[in-house]
């Protein structure tokens, strides 16, 4: 059974996020999301908060599981020995940032492929701080991101 890690902050998980890891579901016998922990970013929820929140909107997704990761990600694909890391491209504008990564991921471990899965183009101007932004801003975000998530939002931003 092939197994490709789809990784990233998910800090939150989006509609869109979703929508790439359907497509990956698809494709593969197993995804692996792979939370990033990133010492770097100073993200709304912890890691154990979004494998909650992504574990929730899994249900029909029997081939999919949910994990954090510190470090690089090339070291935790080939731990996992998986074969490939999905990336979901919304815009142009991503291609130029996924492409230099895939191509330094390959440099580093030429094993596992990277894949681009674009998603649905209803998601393609959905992006994580977007959402943090309208939420924190008391926004309406049901249309960006699943229930639970909205929810978790609302609450994270309640005065």
């Amino acid at each position: 059974m092939k197994l490709c890690i789809y990784p990233g902050t998910f800090d939150p998980f989006t509609n869109g996020h979703l929508d790439v890891l359907a497509r990956a579901a698809k494709l593969f016998g197993h995804v692996r999301v792979a939370i990033a922990i990133d010492s770097t970013k100073a993200p709304l929820f912890s890691p154990e908060r979004r494998v909650e929140l992504i574990r929730a909107n899994l249900a029909g997704l029997p081939n999919v599981d949910v994990v954090s990761f510190d470090g690089l990600l090339v070291e935790f694909a080939r731990r996992q020995q998986a074969q490939a890391i999905i990336r979901g491209l919304r815009a142009l504008s991503d291609f130029e940032f996924e492409f230099n990564m895939a191509l330094m991921n390959r440099h580093l471990e030429p094993q596992v492929e990277t894949i681009f899965v674009m998603p649905n183009e209803a998601y393609s101007y959905t992006s994580s701080s977007l959402v943090k932004q309208i939420a924190k801003l008391g926004g309406d975000v049901t249309k960006f991101v699943p229930a639970n998530v909205a929810t978790a939002l609302r609450e994270a931003y309640a005065v």
